[in-house]
């Protein structure tokens, strides 16, 4: 039976153990970019999948995401030997270094949605000017020679309801 408690804990205690390594203890320079976001673990604890951002030098700068995912994959054995020492499970997770691009995915999203609020200031400011072409009612209205026949002796279409008593 999975317990989906123990699985969160041992997850989030992996990504501190992974980040903090990282951080501290491995001397990679790609390394000093990357940052660790989130840690996910199979319900049986044999896998994890710790997903990573990488920021440029600058914030101008291109991320280089090639050297970041070299580094990592250079340091797995080490991490993996790190969390084993920091858990004390019976079996140490297999790490697997996936690349988060949530801030790059939301940072497009903010540039659309202001792309889009500039879109609607425009015709906002095109529209205020604005009149409707033609005449105020564009619908014709000529004399009875154009009305349904709605008297007694029209037919029956049968779209009221009827009480067949």
């Amino acid at each position: 039976m999975v317990d989906v408690g123990r699985a969160r804990r041992l997850s989030k205690r992996i990504g501190t153990v992974v980040a903090s390594a990282i951080e501290f203890e491995i001397k990679d320079p790609p390394l000093a970019f990357v940052t660790i976001t989130d840690t996910k673990v199979t319900g049986d604890l044999h896998d994890a999948t710790v997903y990573y951002t990488v920021r440029g030098e600058t914030l101008q700068e291109e991320p280089d995401y090639a050297a970041a995912a070299a580094a990592l994959e250079r340091a797995k054995g080490t991490l993996r030997s790190k969390v084993g020492a920091a858990t004390g499970v019976r079996f140490t997770p297999t790490l697997a270094f996936v690349l988060d691009k949530v801030p790059e995915t939301s940072a497009h999203m903010e540039e659309l949605l202001a792309r889009a609020r500039a879109a609607d200031e425009d015709l906002a400011r095109v529209r205020q000017g604005a009149k409707h072409a033609g005449d105020a009612d564009p619908y014709r209205v000529t004399g009875a020679e154009d009305t349904a026949d709605v008297g007694p002796d029209a037919e029956d279409t049968g779209d009221r309801n009827r009480d067949d008593d």
